[in-house]
C-alpha cells in the first residue's frame, strides 16, 4: 500500500481539479457545442434549372404511327346474311388539337389524307407545332374521325370515333392521359372500342437525343448539347436515351440480355433492337414472320400466303386479351428488317413433315433471319400440312399451315373466299397456340379427333366429353365443323372435359425446350415421354432469400406485367458483394400457367441494404424529390 505525504496530498488535489476541469471542458465541447453545431446544420441546396428549351425554339412533334379499324374479326365470322362488310374497309382520318391549335389530315397526306383500309400500318405522319417559349404544359387530343357513307342523298358525314386527351410535360418528356408511361395498355399505344392508335410525341431538342433539357440538366446530370442517344456509359449495350425513356438507371449495368419485366421473350435487348417495330419491355407482344410457298404450276390456284384478313383476325383476338401481335408479311413497314424478313417465297412442296423428314429445316435456316430467332415465330403458307415443330434443339417456333385445295377448300369446307381466309386464320390460330404452350401432353383436349387414335386407352364416353366440351381452336372438332368459332376456350364447360385456356399461354414457349420429344416411332400422344428437368435460377454467386421473398412478395409480383395470369416470384441476393452500392438483388417472377411448362425471367435488379430495406430506381421518384411537378 502506498502512502501519501501532506504536501503531496495537496498537489495531488490540486492536479485532480485541474484535471476535472479539463475533462468537463472536452465534454462542454463534445456535448453542448457539438449540439449547436449539429442544429444549424442544414441540408445542401439544390439548385434546379428550370429552363425548358434555351438552346432552340420549342415545339412539339405529333406522330401518327399506325391505325387499325377493330371490326374485321367480326365481318369475318358472321355465319348469316350476305356477309358482304369485310370487303368494304371504313374510310378515316386523324386530327390533332395542341393547346387550342388544330390539324387536320385530310387533304394533306398522300391523294386525301383519308384512309381506306383496315389497318394503315406502314403509312406513319406527322405534324409540327409551335409552342410558347418555356410553357411547361400541353393540352393535346387526338381524334380519329371516320366517314360514314349514305344517308340523305347518299352524302357522307364525319363521325368521331375516338377521342385521345393527353397532357405533355415539356419538363419530363412525358405524357399523361388516356394514356401513361406503363399503363395497362401500353406508353403510345390506345385500344379503343372501334380503333387501336399507335402514336408519339416528342419535342423540339437541341442534341436530337428525345431527353428533355430539363432532364438532362436536374436528372440526369448529362449534357444537353451532346446526343446521349450514341452513348453507352453504363457499357451495358444500350444507350442513355432508351433507358431513361424506359426507366432504367443510364450510369448502372444492367442485364438487359436477361431482363424481360413483360415475359413475353422479348428480353430487352431485343426489345431495344424491334424498337422501330413498336417493341416495349412493359407490354407483352407475340412477333411473327410469315413467309408463302412457290405455286406449282397453273392448277396451283391458291395463293400460299397468309391473307391480310387472317392475319387482323389474329391481331384482334389477342389484342383483346392485353396481347400486341405484329407480323411481317413483307409489306412496306417491314422493309428496313433483315434482307431475308417475312414475304418470300420457299420452294414448292406438296406436303411437310412435322415428325419425319422435317424438310422445314431447310426454310429455317435459310428464310429464317438468324437475328430474329428468339424473338419471332416463323410460319411458312405451305401446300399441306399444319403443325408447329421444332427445328433447333426442342423449341416450337416454326409453324406450317396448309393453304392448297386439298386442305383449305375440301378439308375445311371452305367454298368461298370469306370461309378460305377464315378456315387458315383457324388454322394459324390453332398453330400459334401450340407454340404459347397448349400441347396434348399437357391437356387431353388439345388436338383430339373424332376417332380414338391418339389417346388408346381413353374411354369412348371420355373421348365423347373432350371433343364436344372442349370448346376451342385447339380442338379439331372446332376448326373445321364451327363456323364461328375463332378463340381458345374460356373453360365454361368445366374440368375436366374443358380449361380456360387464356391463362395457361405461356409467351416465351417459342424459346425453350419442349417438355417432350416427338419421335418417329411414336404412334400415339400416349406414347410420349415427358420429362421435366427444369433445376429452377441457376445464377452463379447468388442464392436464392426466401425470408426476403416473403417480405416484398406483394411489391414484386406488381413489378411483373403479365396479362393473363398471375405470377410466383422469387429474390437472389449476391453471395458476397463490397460497395454498398451495387445491385446485390435479383428478382424473377414465372407465370401461374401449369400443367404449361414455365421457367423463371429476371424481371427486375435492385439493392438491398443492412436492414433488408428495398430500393428499385425509379426516375419519377427522383423528379418527385427532386421538384414535385404535380
Amino acid at each position: 500500500m502506498i502512502q501519501f505525504k501532506t504536501d503531496d496530498k495537496f498537489m495531488i488535489g490540486a492536479a485532480i481539479f485541474i484535471g476535472f476541469i479539463v475533462v468537463l471542458s472536452g465534454f462542454y465541447y463534445v456535448f453542448y457545442d457539438g449540439a449547436q453545431t449539429e442544429t444549424v446544420k442544414e441540408p445542401p441546396i439544390v439548385m434546379i434549372n428550370d429552363q425548358i428549351s434555351p438552346y432552340t425554339n420549342q415545339g412539339l412533334i405529333v406522330e401518327m404511327l399506325r391505325i387499325r379499324n377493330r371490326g374485321l374479326m367480326d365481318h369475318m365470322l358472321i355465319k348469316i346474311g350476305p356477309g358482304k362488310e369485310w370487303k368494304n374497309p371504313p374510310s378515316y382520318f386523324w386530327i390533332a388539337t395542341v393547346d387550342g391549335k388544330e390539324g387536320n389530315v385530310e387533304g394533306n397526306v398522300g391523294k386525301t389524307g383519308v384512309f381506306s383500309e383496315w389497318d394503315n400500318i406502314g403509312n406513319e405522319n406527322h405534324m409540327s407545332f409551335f409552342i410558347e417559349e418555356e410553357q411547361a404544359i400541353s393540352g393535346i387530343t387526338l381524334k380519329i374521325i371516320e366517314k360514314s357513307s349514305g344517308g340523305l342523298f347518299g352524302v357522307s358525314s364525319d363521325v368521331e370515333k375516338e377521342a385521345i386527351h393527353l397532357s405533355y410535360d415539356y419538363r419530363t418528356g412525358r405524357w399523361s392521359g388516356d394514356d401513361s408511361f406503363k399503363d395497362k395498355d401500353g406508353y403510345g399505344h390506345y385500344l379503343g372500342e372501334t380503333y387501336e392508335v399507335w402514336f408519339n410525341l416528342y419535342q423540339s431538342d437541341y442534341d436530337h437525343d428525345g431527353i428533355p433539357y430539363w432532364i438532362e440538366e436536374n436528372v440526369l446530370k448529362t449534357d444537353p448539347t451532346v446526343d446521349d442517344s450514341k452513348l453507352d456509359p453504363d457499357n451495358d449495350g444500350i444507350p442513355t436515351s432508351w433507358e431513361w425513356k424506359w426507366e432504367y438507371d443510364p450510369f448502372v449495368w444492367d442485364d438487359h440480355e436477361n431482363l424481360d419485366p413483360d415475359i413475353d421473350g422479348i428480353e430487352n435487348s431485343e426489345e431495344y433492337m424491334m424498337k422501330k417495330w413498336f417493341a416495349n419491355p412493359y407490354q407483352p407482344e407475340i412477333f411473327i414472320e410469315t413467309d408463302g410457298m412457290e405455286q406449282n404450276g397453273f392448277l396451283d390456284l391458291a395463293p400460299h400466303e397468309l391473307p391480310m384478313e387472317a392475319q387482323q383476325m389474329i391481331i384482334e383476338r389477342f389484342a383483346q386479351h392485353g396481347i400486341w401481335v405484329y407480323i411481317d408479311d413483307g409489306g412496306d413497314f417491314w422493309k428496313d428488317g433483315p434482307n431475308n424478313g417475312g414475304g418470300e417465297l420457299v420452294p414448292y412442296h406438296k406436303q411437310l413433315s412435322d415428325v419425319t423428314g422435317k424438310e422445314s429445316l431447310s426454310f429455317y435456316k435459310h428464310y429464317f433471319a438468324d437475328e430474329r430467332k428468339g424473338i419471332f415465330r416463323y410460319i411458312v403458307m405451305g401446300n399441306e400440312g399444319g403443325f408447329n415443330n421444332p427445328c433447333s434443339y426442342n423449341t416450337f417456333d416454326m409453324i406450317i399451315v396448309g393453304t392448297g385445295l386439298k386442305d383449305s377448300v375440301m378439308k375445311r369446307s371452305a367454298f368461298t373466299p370469306r370461309a378460305y381466309k377464315v378456315g387458315i386464320a383457324k388454322v394459324s390460330l390453332h398453330e400459334l397456340g401450340h407454340s404459347l404452350g397448349l400441347v396434348p401432353v399437357t391437356y387431353p383436349g388439345n388436338d383430339i379427333l373424332g376417332a380414338v387414335k391418339r389417346y388408346p386407352s381413353m374411354t369412348d364416353e371420355e373421348y365423347e366429353r373432350y371433343l364436344f366440351e372442349y370448346h376451342s381452336i385447339m380442338n379439331y372438332q372446332y376448326i373445321y365443323r364451327d363456323e364461328v368459332l375463332f378463340d381458345y376456350s374460356d373453360g365454361s364447360n368445366g374440368a375436366p372435359y374443358d380449361q380456360n385456356d387464356w391463362p395457361l399461354l405461356y409467351l416465351p414457349t417459342h424459346q425453350v425446350d419442349m417438355v417432350s420429344y416427338e419421335e418417329p416411332v411414336d404412334e400415339t400422344f400416349e406414347d410420349f415421354e415427358v420429362v421435366d428437368d427444369y433445376p429452377g435460377v441457376i445464377y452463379k454467386g447468388w442464392s436464392y432469400d426466401k425470408n426476403l421473398t416473403g417480405v416484398y412478395e406483394n411489391k414484386c409480383k406488381e413489378i411483373a406485367i403479365v396479362k393473363n395470369t398471375d405470377v410466383t416470384v422469387q429474390m437472389f441476393v449476391k453471395d458476397e458483394f463490397d460497395n454498398e452500392s451495387d445491385r446485390n438483388v435479383r428478382i424473377y417472377a414465372m407465370p401461374n400457367v401449369a400443367p404449361t411448362n414455365a421457367k423463371y425471367s429476371l424481371i427486375t435488379e435492385g439493392y438491398i441494404d443492412s436492414e433488408n430495406n428495398l430500393f428499385l430506381y425509379s426516375i419519377d421518384e427522383m423528379i418527385d424529390e427532386l421538384h414535385p411537378l404535380h
